[in-house]
């Protein structure tokens, strides 16, 4: 996802689109026109950003949603982004190239989202390290806050994770992830790979102001879901780096490998002091991507930790990948669970050990 430049609004990206992408613009404003008729107003939904102490990036997205009915947001506080929900977030309209005022620190910005809707920019902002909210509006909406972990400028280790099939077991085959993603309607169908929440707790308890990071080729749509999944699974908080499904200005479909390195190059780049324990699994090209990035970035990548699939779970992702060649500075460690990768990142002095286990009874 290319980062939106907070030029002046009404600044239109002039550029020769590919013609699926000007299928899809017409088929926005179509769907725009008539939403607007019926009354769905714009609702800004906002995700998790991260920054430095003095740079924010913020993200969020654009859409036309239908006015929650009297008493729906009194009774439990619910808000229009809040009711945006599972499939309906794959069919809500979104509003590209409109305004997105942004107030954090101090700082107001104004920035249009990019023809998906998205807004994904960076707010020059002096913050202290830890959690801020930034404030979100475009022009009849409510506002919205958005989460931002600014992080500690002494940090010098962090996390970045795969989704599906990491901290999530999908367990579906790959063609139908998309599906599985858009019409499970709330997090509780979900299941958590089993360890994988406690390791990351022990990570970032050993490593106090650790940033926690999920990058996943992912839809924005699913964002909001995703993100109740981790909180209610006591996974860390930390940002969803997700994408935009859809054509773009050159070609049929967006590259999800290219989001993970475009996004793994730009965390070195933001954060040179971090080493980062890279997590991911064997069923689609993590490892690969890993190694390249160990490669091409000495002395930034602290491990790698791979989640193992079982047989099954390789078989409905397509098979296993595996990396060719791993740097010998860079310890990895592999396992079907998180206490095992727990205890092998232990070994490899990334993390303390866990508490000794007690010894059976005497029979």
């Amino acid at each position: 996802m290319p980062e939106t430049s907070p030029s002046p609004v009404g600044a239109r990206q002039r550029t020769t689109r590919h013609g699926a992408a000007r299928i899809e613009d017409w088929l926005h404003d179509v769907r725009e026109r008539f939403a607007r008729r019926r009354g769905h107003l714009p609702t800004v939904v906002p995700y998790t950003g991260y920054g430095s102490t003095e740079w924010v990036r913020v993200l969020c997205r654009v859409l036309l949603s239908k006015p929650v009915p009297a008493g729906a947001g009194g009774r439990r506080g619910r808000t229009r982004a809040q009711s945006i929900r599972g499939w309906r977030s794959f069919t809500s309209v979104p509003v590209g190239d409109v305004p997105v005022i942004i107030e954090v620190g101090g700082q107001r910005l104004e920035v249009l989202a990019d023809r998906g809707g998205v807004v994904d920019t960076k707010v020059p902002v002096r913050l202290e390290p830890g959690w801020h909210r930034a404030q979100l509006h475009t022009e009849g909406s409510e506002p919205v806050e958005a989460p931002v972990h600014v992080i500690d400028p002494e940090a010098r280790f962090g996390v970045i994770s795969d989704v599906d099939d990491t901290v999530m077991v999908t367990a579906l085959p790959r063609p139908l992830v998309a599906a599985w993603n858009t019409f499970v309607l709330d997090e509780h169908a979900r299941i958590p790979t089993p360890g994988m929440a406690v390791l990351f707790e022990r990570l970032v308890r050993d490593h106090p102001g650790a940033p926690v990071i999920y990058l996943s080729t992912g839809a924005w749509n699913v964002a909001p879901t995703l993100t109740r999944f981790l909180d209610r699974n006591l996974y860390p908080a930390g940002p969803l780096l997700l994408t935009d499904w859809g054509p773009t200005h050159d070609r049929w479909f967006r590259s999800g490998r290219a989001h993970k390195e475009e996004n793994l190059r730009r965390l070195a780049e933001e954060f040179p002091d971090v080493r980062w324990l890279l997590v991911g699994d064997d069923g689609q090209h993590d490892e690969e991507l890993y190694a390249r990035f160990a490669a091409d970035h000495p002395g930034r990548v602290a491990a790698v930790a791979i989640r193992r699939l079982s047989t099954g779970e390789a078989v409905l992702a397509g098979g296993r990948t595996k990396a060719d060649e791993h740097t010998d500075e860079v310890p990895w460690v592999s396992a079907g669970d998180g206490s095992t990768l727990a205890d092998q990142l232990a070994e490899a002095g990334i993390m303390h050990p866990g508490p000794p286990q007690p010894e059976p009874p005497l029979a």
